[in-house]
């Protein structure tokens, strides 16, 4: 298991560029280290993640000096390019760079919300595979507020995770809301007592599927998943599954899941996400 710990905790972990880059290499590393079964994401000190950094002021979203150095290739934001083209071309939301990051990881992601997170804060966690939560959490999509709009792809993710409905009331008023109503309408899976007991509960859940499941077959019904959010239909996630399984059915993660079952013992699956074509060629 890995944990990536936001770490800015006089500063709330407000959310930086650099960061952004941190967030982006550590996930990297997490796919490439087949120990790792799973990620657990959590805050250190009494926030999650406060949003953007605001110390520069009302500037702090004039994105034209950035889209400058994007298209030049200088500067840490060049890291990012360019999105779009012509007229409708700009400079890469660097919250939807670390949500796509997180959306193409290879090993199951768990948010340990620990505390407050709004803006990018929240929206980061919409890729992960489930989310938790401490009591008395303030949560919002606080971007109109801000005067600016939503970030980290949130207009795809925020209404298959939690419906329309409530998507366009939480972003068109911006306002803060609690861990209950944000369990309630599914954003959580489950609202815990203190800080401790959610990133607990997180490790407890990876590591529950590093007991019980193989790395690929985990790595692939993530990605099926996922990508079925995005099919024509049913067909088309039905294409997709019939591949996975051909594949995954002449595995020896395969043979060995029904022989330790038969066997009543507990598996020991052998196939590794570095090396799996399953993986590295997955169904299209």
């Amino acid at each position: 298991m890995a944990t990536i710990t936001l770490d800015r905790p006089d500063r709330l972990n407000a959310f930086t560029p650099k960061m952004a880059g941190e967030l982006v290499d550590a996930f990297d590393l997490s796919d490439a280290d087949d120990s790792v079964r799973g990620v657990v994401v959590t805050g250190r000190g009494r926030a999650f993640c406060a949003g953007a950094d605001l110390s520069t002021g009302g500037r702090t979203f004039d994105l034209s000096g950035v889209a400058k150095q994007a298209a030049s290739g200088d500067g840490p934001v060049s890291r990012w390019g360019i999105v779009g083209e012509g007229d409708h071309a700009a400079p890469a939301d660097l919250g939807g760079a670390v949500v796509l990051r997180i959306h193409r990881s290879l090993k199951p992601v768990i948010a340990a919300v620990n505390g407050p997170a709004v803006g990018v804060g929240l929206t980061m966690t919409l890729p992960m595979d489930v989310r938790l939560v401490v009591e008395g959490a303030k949560l919002g999509f606080v971007f109109n507020r801000r005067g600016i709009s939503i970030d980290g792809a949130a207009s795809w993710f925020l209404p298959r995770v939690v419906g329309i409905s409530t998507a366009l009331e939480w972003v068109n008023s911006g306002r803060i809301f609690g861990p209950e109503e944000g369990h309630a309408a599914g954003l959580f899976r489950t609202v815990y007592e203190n800080r401790d007991a959610v990133v607990e509960a997180a490790i407890e859940l990876v590591e529950e599927i590093a007991e019980h499941t193989p790395a690929v077959s985990t790595t692939v019904s993530r990605r099926l998943l996922w990508d079925a959010m995005a099919a024509g239909g049913p067909e088309e996630a039905h294409r997709r599954e019939s591949l996975a399984l051909l594949r995954r059915g002449q595995s020896a993660d395969a043979r060995e899941g029904v022989t330790a079952f038969i066997e009543k013992r507990s598996p020991q699956f052998p196939d590794r996400v570095s090396d799996s074509v399953e993986v590295s060629d997955p169904p299209r």
